[in-house]
């Protein structure tokens, strides 16, 4: 059996597994590794997940893959994870979940859109600054990585306001060190 039908194969068996859980099964992707395969199941739902979620249903998943053969008896390493920002927006969860983030969208039609995600309903996404959408005219969408978020501006000002302060005195510090040295050779 090749890759392609194993890796459908585990995910008819493992999607009643994670959706008991209270989870979405996102992905699995099987690698070969060497005698192993690295099986890797990516998980999640609205809200986001806890470490303690992943436990359970790794425990679960392992408990299902166990009682299979359907990775042929070989020994196998399983991952699983939450998806990072880098997964693509295919499916209306996808963008219900990024609500608030800055995205690109890619259009059917071959143009672009960008800007922050006001509403993803089941059947569009409203992008603030770009229009609605319908799934149906997206091909997918990606989360921008933002290293300062607009409305974490006013907390970060007054963070670097008090960094800037320390700084300052470590400075007086340091001249005040610098001047008794000075004066010190002044004397000697």
């Amino acid at each position: 059996m090749g890759i392609d039908a194993r890796r459908d194969r585990l995910v008819e068996l493992l999607s009643p597994v994670v959706t008991a859980e209270g989870l979405d099964l996102e992905d699995v992707t099987i690698t070969p590794a060497g005698k192993r395969r690295l099986v890797r199941v990516v998980v999640d739902r609205d809200g986001g997940i806890s470490l303690d979620d992943v436990s359970e249903v790794s425990r679960s998943v392992s408990e299902q893959l166990d009682a299979t053969d359907l990775l042929g008896g070989n020994p196998y390493v399983l991952e699983v994870s939450s998806p990072g920002v880098d997964r693509p927006l295919t499916q209306p969860r996808h963008w219900r979940r990024a609500k608030g983030r800055l995205v690109k969208a890619e259009l059917r039609d071959g143009a672009a859109a960008e800007g922050r995600i006001l509403v993803a309903d089941e059947t569009a996404v409203e992008i603030e600054g770009a229009g609605r959408f319908e799934y149906a005219d997206l091909v997918k969408g990606k989360v921008q990585v933002e290293f300062r978020r607009l409305d974490d501006e006013d907390e970060t000002d007054i963070e670097d306001v008090e960094l800037e302060e320390e700084l300052d005195d470590i400075d007086d510090e340091d001249d005040l060190g610098a001047a008794d040295d000075i004066a010190h050779r002044d004397e000697g």
